[in-house]
């Protein structure tokens, strides 16, 4: 293990590269079933230098081992802190950078991530189409954020921990929960599902329906906040440094998430004011997709398959 991070982890003071050295034994450890190394090394540098680079050639593609690998480093080096992901298109950096570039790597990396995520940008679709008006879609998309916020900073952080046996199947049930709502609700009302129940009352004006629909979105918006940090992998105790480069990532996170609202919902607006048979019907047809796709990945992950 020492000679294959030395081989691929590397950190220069000033062009010359450090030494690095093993610090006690490695442990083992277990991650939703899967065994980890953790290995701790010093790096010993001659000579006084203002800047070190650090590169990371880790678990490349070509190995065979896993695909698309961030490698996240946190340090604190002569008085300067922050963080980085490194890459394959990005295997560097240099304590030299300025703050903005190694933050917009992550911002770069939440956005990356949502775009992959093809059941979470699946929950967003079913938001969308559920959502009768501009202001339900965008209280929605809120309390989704403020939810999924939370978690993830909490989980990233180690503050709290939910195995993926857990958080999995749940979020593909939600997909498909959130998808059948309007589904019941076209059945049950037909041509008229897009109009409120009764007139809503308060700030927010949601009738009943628009309130029970905006709790159960925040519910499983702390589920799926899980899921992000559990995707992002990172096991490391609370720090600061961390904790901004986190909030960097969720903002490309949510970033991406109004641009897909801010595209798909407007040419659904104008869909249902000209002809609302119509919108009914492609509403119901992609609920009635993305419910199917949710039940569908559900049983798959409960079962392990």
């Amino acid at each position: 293990m020492l000679r294959y991070v030395a081989d691929r982890f590397s950190v220069d003071a000033g062009g010359a590269a450090c030494r690095p050295g093993q610090v006690g034994d490695p442990t083992i450890g277990e991650r939703e079933g899967v065994p980890y190394a953790t290995l701790v090394l010093d790096w010993t540098c001659t000579g006084g230098a203002d800047e070190h680079e650090v590169r990371s050639g880790l678990f490349p593609d070509g190995e065979g081992y896993v695909k698309g690998t961030k490698t996240v480093v946190t340090y604190e080096i002569d008085g300067r802190s922050g963080s980085a992901a490194l890459d394959a298109d990005h295997p560097s950096f240099s304590t030299a950078q300025a703050w903005y570039e190694r933050f917009g790597e992550f911002f770069l990396l939440g956005a990356e991530h949502l775009l992959s995520g093809i059941d979470h940008i699946l929950f967003l679709l079913a938001l969308i189409a559920g959502s009768r008006r501009l202001r339900e879609i965008v209280l929605a998309a809120t309390s989704f954020t403020v939810a999924h916020s939370v978690t993830f900073m909490l989980a990233a952080l180690g503050l709290v921990e939910v195995p993926g046996t857990i958080v999995e199947p749940v979020i593909a049930l939600s997909i498909a929960v959130v998808a059948g709502w309007h589904l019941w609700g076209i059945w049950r009302r037909g041509e008229h599902a897009g109009d409120l129940e009764t007139p809503g009352h308060g700030h927010f004006s949601l009738d009943r329906a628009g309130w029970i629909r905006l709790g159960v979105v925040f519910c499983f918006g702390l589920v799926h906040g899980l899921g992000f940090a559990g995707a992002l992998g990172i096991d490391e105790a609370w720090s600061w440094t961390l904790l901004w480069s986190l909030l960097v990532f969720n903002i490309g996170i949510e970033v991406v998430q109004l641009g897909i609202i801010a595209v798909v919902f407007p040419l659904l607006l104008v869909l249902r004011r000209r002809t609302p048979k119509a919108g009914v019907w492609v509403t119901g047809a992609v609920s009635a997709g993305v419910s199917i796709m949710g039940l569908v990945w559900f049983v798959q992950r409960v079962s392990g398959s």
